[in-house]
């Protein structure tokens, strides 16, 4: 679907749907918009994933700088350190292990690993998006996934700090099923 036919579709809409459609926008929930989207357009107008994502682009840059986006997570030492502090449960190790979806695909979690109780704990998120800011010029250097990159580097600067050791399965390779950290 083209954008001029994109812009017909959505003048078609009722307005409580585009109000609906817009409120997820604006509160920067690109997945749920999607789901409306899907939901009203898949079966009468062959609207699926790819062009629902489309439209709510058009969506977001129709609006701009009126999205409350969600904030970026924090990746210097001084946060993440902070964040490690608050942790219920003796913090054993620090972990990098993937995550994706249709939103964000590939991204990276940081974790601190627990014990007595034994857990997790989020730390960071790491998105494309947060990698480039936290890695800046230096973004270019590399030849893995930015994502691995500034994971692997703010968490085994938090495990070295904490005197902790620190595992990232599979900096090289985006793999949700990598084996975890085991004591």
């Amino acid at each position: 679907m083209d954008e001029a036919a994109r812009t017909a579709w959505w003048e078609s809409l009722p307005d409580g749907i585009r109000e609906e459609i817009d409120g997820h926008v604006l509160k920067d929930s690109l997945l749920g918009a999607v789901r409306v989207i899907t939901a009203i357009g898949l079966v009468p107008h062959g609207i699926g994933l790819d062009t629902a994502q489309l439209i709510v682009n058009d969506r977001y840059l129709h609006h701009g700088d009126r999205i409350a986006r969600t904030p970026e997570s924090p990746l210097d030492l001084e946060s993440l350190a902070y964040r490690a502090a608050g942790c219920t449960g003796r913090v054993v190790a620090i972990e990098a292990v993937w995550d994706g979806d249709t939103v964000h695909d590939w991204f990276v979690v940081l974790l601190a690993v627990t014990a007595d109780p034994a857990g997790e704990v989020h730390l960071a998120t790491v998105h494309r998006s947060t990698a480039k800011r936290y890695l800046g010029e230096d973004l270019e250097n590399h030849s893995r996934h930015p994502e691995a990159v500034a994971a692997e580097r703010a968490g085994s600067a938090l495990a070295a700090h904490l005197s902790l050791p620190f595992h990232f399965a599979s900096p090289a390779t985006p793999n949700d099923e990598a084996p975890r950290w085991q004591p």
